[in-house]
């Protein structure tokens, strides 16, 4: 297949591009070129903002494809510049939403294709919902090709996944789990969660691609692996041979005295601190024979190991570690309070 992909290069669409260009697909990616050497040989390159639509429309020229996977489309005017480079250029446009769209907290903890969208805590999930709306609308209407793929927390080996780190990354997470320090667990640890392996999100992703059965639907792709904080922090633990001393406090506060900047009212409350179980029944048969086959504590160690063979992704940040420290004398001194 010709398959352009605009991104190419992130968490999610590195370990796609990979597989693609295995495969041999005629494989072109649309971005800035930020990581350009990363890039297999084989694949096509338009070094280019998107937001330039004149330059890509010269640099497109009368080229056709198959499917256009849209990886960094984050608000509607985006999705609505897409409609227009490429109507009539492509046989399916996939477009990369976010599980965080599902409603919180929803009915049912159990979360399907059809639970309903909504997102009060969250921009980022409400922007992803009316791109989905506004897409759905075009296929309604003009018969505009889109398939709607929704991720929950997915991951690679640049970064350990955690759910309170700082804005510089996960490594003053770690750092402070080597050095014995206590790390920050929203809540009591016990909510559930799903972590996925790129190559495991690749498979699903790309079975969906030229597949008739993808075209005007929506489809989550996931581990069927649920663990809860504690079960994830602890596997990181083990990943960097210490037993992590894991502190815990609620979500709520944690959300009101965390610098705006850091959001935590949509990553937490929005998101990472509600229990959900995706059933993932609808992609498995559109895509027979699809199993996410990484557990966590494998997938994690690969994660510490990359991190450990580069330094440079070693960043510290004293003022998140210093707030870790505050919040958590300020809650031993309630408690000291309290007990008399």
């Amino acid at each position: 297949m010709r398959i352009l992909l605009i991104g190419g290069t992130g968490t999610i669409s590195s370990a796609i591009t990979r597989m693609l260009a295995e495969d041999g697909h005629d494989l072109w990616l649309l971005n800035r070129g930020t990581r350009k050497n990363e890039v297999p040989t084989s694949v096509k390159q338009i070094i280019a903002d998107i937001d330039d639509t004149d330059t890509v429309l010269q640099l497109l020229g009368d080229e056709q494809f198959d499917a256009v996977c849209e990886f960094i489309g984050f608000v509607p005017s985006q999705v609505e510049r897409d409609i227009r480079l490429f109507k009539g250029r492509t046989r399916q446009y996939v477009y990369i939403s976010s599980a965080s769209a599902y409603n919180k907290p929803a009915a049912n903890h159990v979360i399907t294709e059809g639970t309903t969208l909504a997102n009060p805590y969250w921009e980022y999930s409400r922007n992803k919902i009316a791109c989905e709306g506004l897409l759905m609308q075009e296929y309604r209407t003009n018969g505009f090709p889109v398939t709607i793929v929704r991720p929950s927390h997915t991951y690679c080996e640049r970064s350990v996944p955690l759910s309170i780190h700082s804005p510089q990354g996960c490594w003053p997470v770690l750092k402070r789990m080597t050095e014995g320090k206590p790390v920050l667990v929203q809540g009591d640890g016990s909510s559930l969660w799903t972590l996925t392996w790129n190559e495991d999100f690749a498979r699903g992703f790309i079975g969906l691609l030229g597949n008739p059965k993808a075209i005007g639907e929506a489809f989550q792709v996931m581990s069927d692996e649920q663990l809860t904080w504690n079960q994830i922090y602890e596997c990181v633990g083990k990943a960097l041979h210490v037993t992590p001393q894991l502190y815990h406090v609620a979500s709520d506060f944690l959300a009101a005295v965390a610098p705006k900047e850091w959001d935590f009212t949509g990553n937490l409350l929005g998101d990472k601190s509600v229990t959900v179980i995706f059933d993932c029944t609808k992609l498995k048969r559109a895509v027979p024979g699809f199993q996410a086959t990484t557990r966590f504590d494998e997938g994690v160690r690969h994660c510490v190991a990359y991190l450990l063979e580069h330094p440079e992704l070693q960043t510290e940040d004293p003022e998140f570690d210093e707030w870790c420290d505050r919040i958590i004398e300020a809650q031993e001194q309630a408690k000291r309070i309290i007990t008399g």
